[in-house]
């Protein structure tokens, strides 16, 4: 049999024990702060219906979701992110108290899939955490979604990010009192102008008049846009953040900002940070069709992404958790001797009894300079050696393997020192 070449598809990534503790502390992290804010759980399918998924983010978006047939020869997607999904569940359960009462925060934190050009910061396989609320149309059920971003923000040590906020209500009233008032015009123009941030007012004007928007109208549609102010809706949503305690100086009003998808209706919301230069870490709005044209109900909602990768990315980059360690062991046991690996075995027993991580090096003939070894290769903070002496005396050797400290300490306070 020919030798296989072990390696990874284009876009998706192995994650080792150093990333993946830094991954499952964001998750933890961000789990605390949106069950702080009354949000539950939520899980769903990794394949839906492709009439689920086609025709809910835009032509572009559509293009980048894994659809197949299966066994059954049913045409099936990979979930493009976890907003559609949701609202497929709601639109499934919604109005069953005993199943969804409504209003319904939930968060969910499982990977999506897209096909697109792998690139910094952007993969084919990646996890989003998202939080959204269903069931209310005040704007404090948006100014909560934004204060959850800078609680979680805020926790996970990040300094210096900006929320950029405006209201697809904004940029929709600007293109009618402009004439432009078909909806699939709309969309169309607003797919353009979301890449003002990325590329140059040419590229976009450009862009537009492909799309056969006369340029006098781009123009004047551009200037309009940059000129915008809040409406009373926004205006009232950023009253309620100054009330929720969210900092002025991490949000501002952006009315360049359009936001890729097409089902947003209100609201819209992006996350940048200074560094590295890797494009939003998060990003949402207001979606107030998107369940009944699921087939549900008349549901509204509003939520965010905040993409794990990302968040990641910037933490390892920017060094936000300098003392994190990698292993989830606090302590190495060694095996001084085969004679006394039943004294080793019953220590580890003890100290794990106590809820102390702990480990036990697994061949018990190796000698104690391997051990050693391996305890640094793993980056556990402390090691015991429970020796012929310290047996005798009832005390056992602690070594501090970051300060190089070593003592003698009674072993029957041992949990209390590692503690």
């Amino acid at each position: 049999m020919d030798k296989i070449k072990p390696q990874t598809l284009k876009g998706f990534r192995d994650f080792l024990p150093q990333d993946l503790v830094i991954r499952q502390k964001v998750i933890g992290t961000l789990k605390g702060v949106f069950e702080s804010y009354g949000f539950q759980p939520l899980e769903t399918p990794a394949l839906e219906y492709a009439e689920t998924l086609l025709g809910k983010y835009g032509e572009e978006a559509d293009r980048l979701i894994y659809t197949f047939n299966d066994r059954g020869e049913r045409k099936v997607g990979l979930r493009y992110d976890l907003t559609v999904p949701t609202a497929r569940v709601l639109a499934q359960y919604a109005g069953k108290a005993d199943k969804i009462p409504l209003p319904f925060k939930r968060y969910q934190i499982q990977p999506v899939w897209r096909a697109e050009k792998p690139q910094k910061g952007r993969y084919r396989e990646f996890t989003q955490c998202d939080i959204d609320s269903f069931g209310s149309v005040s704007p404090l059920a948006d100014a909560e979604i934004i204060a959850v971003i800078f609680s979680s923000l805020k926790a996970l040590n990040f300094e210096k990010f900006t929320i950029r906020i405006n209201s697809r209500q904004v940029l929709f009233r600007l293109m009618n009192d402009l004439g432009i008032k078909d909806k699939n015009q709309q969309l169309s123009a607003l797919r353009a102008i979301d890449k003002l941030d990325k590329q140059s007012s040419q590229v976009v004007i450009a862009e537009l008049k492909e799309k056969g928007f006369p340029e006098k109208l781009i123009k004047k549609l551009l200037y309009l846009i940059k000129a915008a102010k809040p409406d009373a809706n926004l205006s009232e949503l950023f009253s309620y953040l100054k009330r929720l305690g969210v900092n002025e100086k991490f949000w501002r009003f952006e009315p360049t900002l359009v936001r890729g998808l097409d089902y947003y209706t209100g609201p819209i919301f992006e996350t940048a940070v200074e560094k590295p230069k890797i494009g939003s870490i998060c990003g949402g709005g207001r979606y107030d069709n998107l369940v009944a044209s699921l087939g549900g109900p008349n549901i509204p909602a509003t939520g965010t992404t905040l993409g794990l990768d990302r968040l990641c990315d910037v933490i390892k980059e920017q060094n936000l958790w300098p003392n994190l360690s990698p292993t989830p062991s606090l302590v190495l046991v060694t095996v001084f001797s085969p004679e006394l690996l039943e004294k080793s075995l019953a220590l580890v027993s003890q100290l794990r009894q106590q809820k102390i991580n702990t480990e036990i090096y697994l061949e018990p003939t190796a000698k104690l300079d391997k051990q050693l070894k391996y305890a640094n290769q793993k980056k556990i903070p402390y090691i015991v050696i429970l020796g012929p002496d310290e047996v005798k005396t009832g005390q056992v050797t602690l070594k501090n393997m970051i300060s190089g400290v070593q003592e003698k300490i009674p072993q029957e306070k041992l949990v209390q020192k590692l503690s």
